[in-house]
């Protein structure tokens, strides 16, 4: 068993191990450890809470540019639908010699006058 950047052997380990517990002594020991274990533990916690706040800040960044792109393509529907309307008004206008305002255009009561006095 090497262990990864130390290269050391399960001989070492051992000396290393027998050398900590004469020089600290046997009640010392298991206060190191917990002691090596809540350290361990609030590292593994702050980098946690790192990736946590690096992925929310990605997904906030991602959703603005989502946002951004709808409302941008938004308003070209509409301006390319502004278009359209403006058009249409053109070509009545020229075909009926008339020009309706934008209520008569909204209003069915407008347009029944026209198809009532059309009839008659």
């Amino acid at each position: 068993m090497n262990l990864l950047f130390f290269d050391l052997g399960s001989g070492e380990i051992m000396l290393i191990i027998i050398v900590i517990f004469i020089v600290f002594g046997p009640s010392k020991i298991p206060e190191m450890a917990r002691g090596l274990g809540k350290f361990i533990n609030e590292i593994k916690r702050a980098s946690e809470d790192i990736k946590t706040e690096i992925n929310r800040e990605a997904d906030r960044l991602e959703r603005e540019k989502k946002l951004e792109e709808y409302k941008a393509r938004i308003e070209k529907d509409l301006g390319t639908g502004n278009n359209e309307e403006k058009t249409e008004t053109e070509a009545e206008t020229k075909s009926t010699g008339k020009k309706e305002t934008a209520a008569e255009k909204k209003s069915p009561e407008s347009s029944e006058k026209e198809t009532g006095d059309q009839v008659k």
